[in-house]
């Protein structure tokens, strides 16, 4: 395991406050009968675009069974379609359809809400540190 540079402090403070307003943030769904891996395959579909289950599987980190019982969980509930790969007979690419796109739109207004008006309480230098700090959770988000 590496050595943190940073400080011990700072990397454990990050890594609880981001687990703790992430669960917050998990409670506000649209959909209760979709699960969070549901959700965030529809969210990855929704950043990337179409893809193989394959290629859910590795950017969810997921084994690729578990992701074709994802995948046909969600087709069943019309969030997504399969279709012929266009290059290779044997795969299938994966879309999300309009009702997807409608229920994320829905449970990203939701959330947002719900954080704006947690953050109203905030300062004024305290958000202008928060609007610093996004794009570095973002990157860290990515790597």
């Amino acid at each position: 395991m590496p050595e943190l540079s940073h400080g011990d402090d700072a990397v454990n403070a990050l890594r609880s406050a981001v687990m703790r307003l992430s669960r917050r943030l998990k409670h506000q769904r649209v959909d209760e009968s979709l699960s969070p891996t549901e959700m965030s395959v529809l969210g990855t579909l929704a950043r990337c675009g179409r893809a193989t289950p394959g290629e859910l599987a590795r950017k969810e980190h997921v084994q690729p069974p578990s992701m074709t019982r994802i995948v046909a969980m969600l087709e069943a509930k019309g969030l997504v379609r399969l279709e012929p790969h266009p290059d290779d007979r044997r795969q299938k690419v994966v879309t999300q359809t309009e009702q997807a796109e409608a229920m994320l739109e829905e449970s990203r207004r939701k959330r947002n809400a719900w954080l704006a008006e947690l953050a109203s309480g905030l300062d004024d230098d305290e958000w202008a540190k928060v609007r610093a700090a996004a794009p570095v959770l973002e990157k860290l988000a990515q790597l």
